[in-house]
């Protein structure tokens, strides 16, 4: 039996767990021990313990944890109303104006808080009732909150650029670094295709008149304490005072600090409850880690990772070719299992390939960080739609899922933008000495 064949009957195991509900860490887990007892006997076993500190046991993967906390804490303040008010101040009177300013301050929220379904959450509440209450398309902007709140998996400080960075060995700081361009260009995509629907069909959004200019202005003062939080981390990195755990680590004093004297909204109680929610999040994501290392180290034993990689370069296909195919794979498993078990998995599989094409490692992993983007907006498993339905549980999920189908093509059209156009993606860390 060829190792490739073996590689083949353990994917088709691995997703037919997943469909059966058993939970991707045991699947992962359960398969690469029973894998490593068959091929190595009681020595594979004994080395799983090693493999799973050695996966957990990294100083750029404590970032993780720290993010997170820090996405709950700024959910937790409140920090997105002001931004969502603010913007909605100055884009009214603009087609769409609302849904636009929800997509522009999904941009900003994302650049303190790499958890997408933080954002989706924060939004769901904030501005799916005013949008509705004003007479908004329900679609449009069930669409919109969905698919622009996936943008804190792109725009940095991104929990998925961590993981994506660990497993590859890729700096995360040029990653942060290499994500803001794609991360603005796909929010611009988003509001422009709101924008010209609306002029198209100008019942999708109601006329509004303008806000004052003294108002705009006025309202500027309340998005300081968003700038403060993206400074305090992205500055921190940029200008080498910290590593991103360090940053990480500033930007979640930042976030407490100011949610508790300036929007009093973080006392005992809810700092209680988002360490609980954050040590929730962290272990599931910390023994997914785990798990995919006991996967990915019985498929290193029995030589699946260099027998794959003999097999895509003797098979004459160019490198743009194979990352082609691999993003038409991601988005099949992106409907199966979590983005970050995606990530995990096909990740150290993948990168051996990628380098023997020649191709930049950073590049490849901002395709597959817009590639997750629209694994949590994609059904059955679309993490997105659900957090939107049960922030708004009168919203029926069919009009959601049938509301993000015009904006996973417009993800799909930057995916392709970027693949075809690698420097996009690549200048700015590159200008950044990253």
């Amino acid at each position: 039996m060829s190792v490739l064949f073996i590689g083949v009957i353990v994917f088709a195991a691995l997703i037919i767990l997943v469909l059966l509900g058993c939970p991707i860490f045991f699947a992962l887990g359960g398969i690469g021990l029973g894998g490593l007892y068959i091929f190595s006997g009681n020595a594979g076993i004994a080395m799983v313990a090693q493999r799973m500190f050695g996966s957990l046991n990294s100083f750029s993967l404590m970032a993780a944890p720290l993010f997170i906390l820090m996405g709950n804490l700024i959910f937790a303040s409140g920090i997105g109303k002001d931004l969502y008010d603010t913007f909605g101040k100055w884009l009214r009177g603009l087609p769409g104006g609302l849904v636009i300013a929800t997509i522009i301050a999904n941009i900003f929220f994302g650049a303190m808080c790499g958890v997408s379904i933080a954002a989706v959450a924060t939004f769901g509440a904030v501005a799916m009732p005013e949008l509705e209450k004003k007479g908004y398309n329900k679609e449009l902007c069930a669409g919109a909150i969905c698919s622009s709140g996936a943008l804190s998996m792109l725009i940095p400080p991104s929990l998925m650029f961590i993981l994506y960075g660990e497993v590859a060995n890729v700096s995360v700081g040029a990653l942060f670094a290499g994500g803001i361009v794609p991360g603005v260009i796909l929010g611009g995509m988003m509001a422009l295709y709101v924008l010209i629907r609306v002029i198209k069909n100008p019942k999708l959004a109601p006329a509004e008149e303008p806000v004052s200019w003294p108002d705009k202005w006025k309202s500027l003062g309340r998005v300081w304490p968003a700038i403060v939080v993206i400074l305090s981390v992205l500055v921190s990195i940029y200008t080498g005072i910290a590593t991103p755990t360090e940053a990480a680590a500033i930007g979640a004093v930042v976030s407490y600090l100011l949610g508790h004297f300036y929007y009093r909204r973080l006392g005992q109680k809810e700092l209680k409850a988002v360490l609980k929610d954050t040590a929730l999040t962290c272990g599931a994501i910390l023994i997914m880690v785990a798990g995919a290392s006991i996967f990915t180290g019985f498929l290193n034993i029995i030589g699946f990772q260099e027998a794959l990689t003999e097999k895509i370069v003797t098979m004459g296909i160019s490198g743009i070719q194979f990352v082609m195919i691999m993003m038409g794979v991601m988005i099949f498993l992106g409907c199966l299992i979590d983005a970050a078990s995606v990530v995990l998995v096909t990740t150290p599989l993948v990168i051996p390939i990628i380098l023997s094409f020649g191709l930049d490692p950073l590049w490849y992993g901002i395709l597959v960080v817009i590639n997750t983007e629209m694994a949590v907006i994609t059904p059955p498993l679309g993490l997105n739609l659900y957090t939107l339905n049960s922030v708004r549980p009168e919203l029926d999920l069919g009009l959601i899922i049938k509301g993000i189908v015009p904006y996973f093509f417009i993800e799909l059209a930057c995916l392709f933008l970027f693949i075809y156009f690698p420097a996009l993606a690549t200048w700015l860390p590159g200008l950044m000495g990253k």
